[in-house]
C-alpha cells in the first residue's frame, strides 16, 4: 500500500525522470517513466545488480507487520533483507539518498522492551551508517491516495477515522500523498534531521 502511494507521487512529479520498481510479482501499472523488474529473492540480488546502478535515490517501502511473526523471522525480513538491499545499492550508488519507511514508535536506542521497535531502530541506525544521505520516515496512520488498488481491507473500513484523527491528533496522522511528496523533497532539498516523525513528514511535503 505504501509503495503504491509513493509510486503514484513519483509518476506525477516533474522532477522524477525515471523510476525502477523491484517487485515480487507484476504491479500492473504502465507509464513512460516506469520500468519494473520482477525478482522474488530480495536477499540475493546478484542477478539484477548491474541494473541497479545510476540512480539518485531509493524509496524503500517494503515491510511486514510483526503481528503473528516470531522475532527471528521479523528481524530477517525487516533488518537483514533491508540491509542486504541497502549495502548493494550503496556499492553502485555511493551518493544515493535512501528513504526508508519505518514506523511511529521505533526505538532508536535498540534497548527498549518492544521487540519490533528495537529491530526497526537497529535497521534505521544501520542505514544511517551505510548512506551519507539517509532519511527515516516514521508515519503513523496513513490515508491512502484515491485510486489506489493495494489497500488493506481494514484501512478501507477505518477510512472514516482519518479526518477525526488528523483534527484531534495531527502528530499521528498523515496522507500517503504527503509521504511521497516528502520523500521526493528529501532528495531534492534535504532535511535538517535524518529521522522524520509525522509532523516532519507533513512539513517537508509542503517544502
Amino acid at each position: 500500500m505504501v509503495g503504491e502511494g509513493v509510486l503514484l507521487e513519483c509518476l506525477n512529479h516533474p522532477a522524477v525522470e525515471q523510476i525502477l520498481v523491484i517487485n515480487r510479482k507484476p504491479g500492473g501499472m504502465s507509464h513512460p517513466k516506469l520500468r519494473e523488474i520482477i525478482h522474488t529473492d530480495f536477499l540475493n540480488l546478484a542477478s539484477i545488480e548491474p541494473q541497479l546502478a545510476g540512480y539518485d535515490a531509493c524509496f524503500f517501502c517494503l515491510g511486514v507487520s510483526s503481528v503473528g511473526m516470531n522475532q527471528q523471522e521479523y528481524k530477517r525480513i525487516t533488518h537483514d533483507l533491508t540491509l542486504n538491499v541497502a549495502q548493494l545499492l550503496a556499492k553502485g550508488n555511493p551518493d544515493m539518498t535512501f528513504c526508508y519507511i519505518t514506523g511511529a514508535g521505533t526505538d532508536s536506542s535498540e534497548h527498549g522492551r518492544i521487540a519490533w521497535a528495537r529491530v526497526k531502530g537497529a535497521t534505521e541506525n544501520a542505514l544511517m551508517r551505510v548512506f551519507k544521505r539517509a532519511y527515516m520516515f516514521r508515519p503513523g496512520f496513513m490515508q491512502a491516495t484515491p485510486g489506489q488498488k493495494n489497500v488493506k481491507s481494514y484501512y478501507q473500513w477505518l477510512a472514516w477515522v482519518y479526518p477525526i484523527g488528523r483534527a484531534l491528533y495531527p502528530a499521528g496522522f498523515c496522507t500517503l500523498r504527503e509521504v511521497g511528496q516528502a520523500m521526493i523533497n528529501a532528495v531534492i532539498k534535504g532535511y535538517p534531521q535524518p529521522i522524520l516523525e509525522v509532523k516532519d513528514i507533513v512539513q517537508l511535503a509542503k517544502a
